[in-house]
């Protein structure tokens, strides 16, 4: 089965982060399987069935990826190549894993690849984060709302707000709900836009016209 089964080479468009299979090297080192000699497979699922996998083996310095992809429906071709590690020292001791992009031209250090002809970087693939894709309402919105959790406020921007959590200091304080005000200004600003939208589209269909 494909390691990405999505046929896209790493010179695809906008697609975001969510799009893509994941290899993440943090996953891996957490699971113990960056030690040289490992042979696994590792799979993706959707809906609670298997829809891709690879197999990986570790080598020193570096994991070899072997899977079959193919482009747009073609035919399968078998892919096999080397990802390259790097190990940086952790504050507290240890070290952490990183991926080298594996795409020609690149090399750059990463915790996570994306699966598509080859896996490579986000860079690579020209990814955005989905949080990327919202309209500038909406992140305020989430933005206000990660706010009042930080705070123990109630949920919800049309909820009164709360006060100053104990402990807190005032500059954080004031420094947090003017983030949140702002926020959630900003998110029903767009929230009035959009009511007012649906109205004109509504008094369109009314009138007879098309409504677009």
């Amino acid at each position: 089965m494909g390691g990405s089964g999505s046929g896209r080479g790493y010179q695809g468009g906008k697609a975001t982060t969510s799009d893509m299979r994941t290899l993440d090297v943090r996953r891996l080192q957490r699971d113990g399987l960056l030690q040289p000699g490992r042979a696994f497979g590792w799979q993706w699922t959707g809906n609670g069935e298997e829809v891709a996998s690879i197999q990986i083996r570790t080598e020193v310095d570096r994991v070899m990826l072997s899977y079959r992809s193919r482009n747009n429906g073609g035919e399968w071709q078998s892919m096999e190549y080397p990802v390259y590690l790097e190990w940086t020292p952790c504050h507290l001791g240890g070290r952490r894993a990183w991926f080298r992009c594996p795409a020609s031209g690149c090399g750059r250090r990463v915790a996570i690849l994306y699966g598509g002809t080859i896996f490579a970087c986000r860079h690579c693939y020209r990814l955005v984060y989905a949080s990327q894709r919202e309209a500038e309402d909406e992140r305020a919105r989430r933005q206000a709302e990660k706010i009042r959790r930080r705070l123990g406020w109630p949920a919800g921007i049309g909820n009164p707000d709360g006060g100053k959590p104990k402990g807190m200091h005032w500059r954080t304080f004031e420094r947090l709900t003017a983030a949140h005000d702002a926020c959630a200004e900003t998110s029903l600003a767009g929230m009035v836009k959009w009511l007012e939208s649906m109205k004109r589209r509504q008094s369109g269909v009314c009138d007879g016209g098309d409504g677009w």
